[in-house]
């Protein structure tokens, strides 16, 4: 396990704040903080450099471009073992309709959250792009009704 990065209650202001809107001046994050903002620079760019601050990404509203219709999948492939379980997934990654993809333990081996245009594209995802695929031992889809984020993820205490 990888050890944790040492950080301080400015350190987690800081990760709070971009958590909320990565796209914050920096003026306006060391403001927000209370530091200067060559400080705040400074521990930002020193969070990157440890591992911290993973990257910054755009969220997209699927339903304003044209996939409205979101889903769950979850999928057991056999036999689980890797000549298998990496190309599925690079194929899984490849499909436009993917969002997101967790190789979980339990009864299933991949979560697979999808984006479709609507109930026929799903199924023909579904049947198509994985139950067709011969690793591929079973899916079963559950679709989202509405998706919320929690609050920003800090560390524990």
């Amino acid at each position: 396990m990888a050890k944790n990065a040492e950080l301080d209650s400015v350190d987690v202001r800081i990760l709070a704040a971009l958590q909320n809107d990565s796209r914050i001046p920096n003026k306006d994050l060391a403001a927000a903080v209370g530091i200067a903002p060559s400080t705040c620079l400074d521990r930002v760019n020193r969070l990157r450099e440890a591992g911290v601050i993973l990257g910054y990404s755009v969220r997209v509203d699927a339903e304003k471009i044209g996939r409205p219709l979101q889903a769950l999948l979850f999928i057991r492939v056999q036999p689980h073992r890797r000549p298998l379980v990496d190309p599925f997934i690079q194929h899984v990654l490849a499909l436009p309709e993917t969002l997101e993809l967790y190789h979980v333990s339990g009864p299933d081996d991949f979560l697979v959250h999808v984006a479709a245009e609507n109930p026929h594209e799903l199924q023909r995802l579904v049947l198509d792009e994985f139950t067709d695929r011969p690793e591929v031992a079973l899916v079963h889809t559950n679709l989202v009704f509405e998706r919320r984020d929690a609050g920003p993820l800090l560390p524990p205490g």
